[in-house]
């Protein structure tokens, strides 16, 4: 009798014991998560974030690390407000970022979509659409500068085939920039590949649910598609609008920020500051102008997302 006693005892206190573990599902996904983000966590805490603080530390110096290494405080910011090309950088960049983004985005969408219909041979389909996506940006550069010739380029050669002069292209102050923001969006292979990766992740029950509603393609598309793939779309949006924000071998490797600075960006004018002109200082502070533009968008995006993203098994009140 003490021994089936001191048994159930034991059990209960090991049930006890487990039950005061037991972790949840969603700590599990938690934790599993942050052991996969840790390498990524550590490089970002030790070469990362070591560079941001050093780079804010230097651009309160006025320096260019072999003669000068003076404090300024923040001359190099108020320069910075008053330097005409950095404005000018600004808007290059922002007119580039705020074009690009959402016709990258809406396009590789679409694209996404095509390629997610059961036909045969989609798979060559996929990765033609994908490949240009992994391609250097030095070899990119080098193939739109042939495209873009206004002379034999295949752009206006196309463009003459239908009676159509085509511009300048890089080599006009009015079409450069749509000329980058073409090469954007055509190198939106990454994100159609997630999109897909999304669409093909969406319950099929959903569909037959919506079509028992007597909803047909379109609705279903809004109803169904949209909501399920907002979370891919958001993290699309951040990322293109970072990388966005950072365009630089486009402007770098084709047009060296002209015709007339029309392509002068905010990473071009920075490194031209600092690895040409050795305004170490300045540069850092046109760096952290950069990061903070980039971290309030991101901010926006990501407070604007609990309006408009969906997440499975998510109940909104």
């Amino acid at each position: 009798m003490n021994s089936t006693i001191n048994g159930g005892a034991t059990a209960a206190g090991l049930e006890s014991r487990r039950g005061r573990f037991h972790l949840s599902k969603q700590a599990r996904d938690n934790i599993a998560g942050y052991l996969f983000t840790l390498p990524w966590m550590i490089n970002l805490a030790v070469l990362i974030g070591f560079a941001m603080i050093a780079s804010l530390g230097i651009s309160f110096f006025k320096t260019d690390f072999l003669t000068e290494f003076k404090f300024v405080g923040l001359q190099n910011y108020q320069k910075m407000f008053a330097d005409d090309l950095f404005w000018k950088a600004l808007r290059n960049t922002a007119y580039y970022t705020f074009l690009a983004v959402p016709l990258s985005t809406v396009f590789a969408l679409l694209i996404a979509l095509l390629l997610n219909q059961k036909v045969k041979g989609l798979g060559s389909c996929r990765l033609m659409y994908y490949l240009p996506s992994i391609v250097s940006g030095v070899a990119v550069a080098i193939i739109w500068q042939y495209v873009f010739n206004p002379r034999y380029g295949i752009m206006n050669v196309g463009l003459a085939k239908i009676g159509i002069q085509g511009p300048k292209w890089i080599y006009s102050q009015q079409w450069a920039m749509p000329a980058f923001i073409i090469m954007g969006v055509w190198a939106a292979g990454g994100n159609m590949l997630l999109y897909l990766a999304g669409l093909q992740g969406i319950p099929t029950a959903l569909y037959e649910a919506a079509k028992i509603d007597g909803a047909g393609h379109w609705r279903s598309f809004w109803a169904v598609t949209v909501p399920m793939l907002t979370p891919t779309i958001l993290f699309n949006l951040v990322m293109n609008l970072i990388g966005a924000w950072q365009i630089f071998s486009q402007s770098y490797l084709m047009t060296q920020g002209g015709p007339n600075n029309a392509t002068l960006t905010m990473v071009l004018h920075l490194y031209n500051k600092g690895f040409r002109q050795f305004h170490f200082g300045y540069a850092s502070a046109i760096a952290w102008a950069l990061f903070v533009i980039v971290l309030v968008f991101t901010m926006l995006i990501m407070r604007s997302s609990e309006a408009w993203v969906f997440y499975e098994g998510e109940v909104k009140g």
